[in-house]
């Protein structure tokens, strides 16, 4: 038996042991708990745990029924569409600095891009672990590979972090960056205790000060070429179980000179209106926007917690149908969807919908790209709307 399967059969077993702490949680809570930030009540806190503004969608696991449900049904055998062991990427080898008016981004897998402009490299929820989970041995395997290795990596000034899910916030991967770059490190409320809890960030260290956790439209100016705007999304966070919502999630806005950067998180639709007041910051020049996990039952289009390529297409509309990068999908297996699915639906609403594909297009992991500068509105074509669209036999016929 090689490690690398003996350590998954001890990851399997772990979670299994953690999911009867779960169902035991209402019994032990001290147990799991965690307390990772104190602040007056908001509209947003109650003093403990944040929420979504209106109505809280995210509590419901999206396939019903119990959580600790949720997790088991996945460790036994499914009709879920087959995904592939492994995929070979293309790597990318980025220069060390883009500067003058030029922008250049690189998808390296799930939520992780690296984009360069104005003379600044910033990364957003960087994971170059091989899983995305606890002690790096329970979750979902990495399939793609990151399109970029990590020691050719540039030296990095600015790191987004979304929220505390392990898929999203890797101190593996934050903790190599932050001892051989020292960047700056921008997330919302809560989960800077975290990364101080692996040594980023820490009083003892002379660039402590780099790490920072905001509330939603917080911002940090960090120099006189850019700063960072901590904006609302749709989610929840946890890096246990009854710690729920312990921590903020959010989206960002980079402030650019040639226009701004959207990273859009970890996020469902909500009430969509979060698009709005990012777009009201500014022109964006690149969204990047998730349209994977969305399906964990056959035939699901929608999920609390994940947009999926209509509801990302509709957000995209509301941020002025600037250049887009989709991401979180074909990296790791968070759903039930089969592994193309998302950019091949995308694609096929696009079509339906009277919208120019060219703006909001598939990106390979491991191929950097040059972004266009900020020109002339996109114009759509007749189309049909984007629920109706959804229902075409050209978009179900993807499992």
């Amino acid at each position: 038996m090689s490690w690398r399967k003996l350590l998954r059969g001890i990851g399997i077993a772990t979670l299994w042991l953690v999911i009867a702490l779960c169902v035991a949680s209402a019994a032990v809570p001290p147990f799991l708990d965690r307390i990772y930030y104190r602040g007056q009540a908001t509209d947003h806190f109650d003093g403990g745990r944040f929420a979504n503004p209106g109505v809280d969608d995210t509590a419901t696991p999206p396939t019903g029924g119990s959580r600790a449900g949720f997790f088991t049904r996945f460790l036994r055998p499914d009709d879920r569409p087959a995904w592939p062991g492994s995929v070979a990427v293309a790597k990318d080898v980025p220069p060390a600095r883009v500067s003058g008016e030029a922008m250049r981004a690189t998808w390296v897998g799930h939520a992780s891009v690296l984009v360069q402009a104005a003379g600044l490299n910033i990364l957003t929820d960087p994971i170059w672990s091989d899983t995305a989970g606890p002690f790096d041995v329970i979750g979902p395997h990495r399939v793609s590979p990151p399109g970029i290795d990590f020691d050719k990596l540039p030296k990095i000034d600015l790191i987004v972090v979304s929220h505390n899910h392990y898929d999203h916030l890797d101190l593996t991967t934050l903790k190599r960056l932050w001892e051989r770059d020292r960047p700056h490190i921008v997330t919302s409320l809560g989960n800077d205790s975290i990364l101080r809890s692996a040594g980023i960030g820490t009083a003892d260290q002379p660039d402590a000060n780099k790490v920072v956790a905001l509330d939603w439209n917080g911002g940090l100016d960090v120099s006189h070429a850019f700063s960072v705007r901590v904006t609302r999304n749709h989610h929840w966070s946890s890096r246990w179980f009854v710690d729920r919502n312990r921590a903020l999630w959010s989206s960002f806005v980079v402030k650019l000179p040639g226009g701004n950067l959207f990273f859009a998180g970890d996020t469902g639709a909500g009430d969509m209106k979060w698009a709005d007041e990012a777009r009201a910051h500014g022109p964006i020049r690149l969204a990047i926007l998730p349209i994977g996990a969305f399906r964990f039952y056959e035939g699901q289009m929608r999920t609390a917690s994940h947009i999926g390529p209509g509801e990302a297409l509709e957000i995209w509309r509301r941020l002025g149908r600037p250049h887009a990068l989709p991401i979180h999908w074909g990296t790791f297996r968070l759903s039930w969807e089969g592994h193309d699915t998302p950019p091949n639906m995308l694609r096929e609403i696009q079509a339906c919908a009277g919208e120019d594909p060219g703006r909001f297009a598939r990106h390979e992991i491991g191929v950097g790209f040059d972004v266009p500068a900020i020109g002339g509105a996109a114009v759509a074509k007749p189309g049909r709307r984007i629920d109706a669209c959804l229902t075409t036999p050209e978009v179900t016929r993807y499992r």
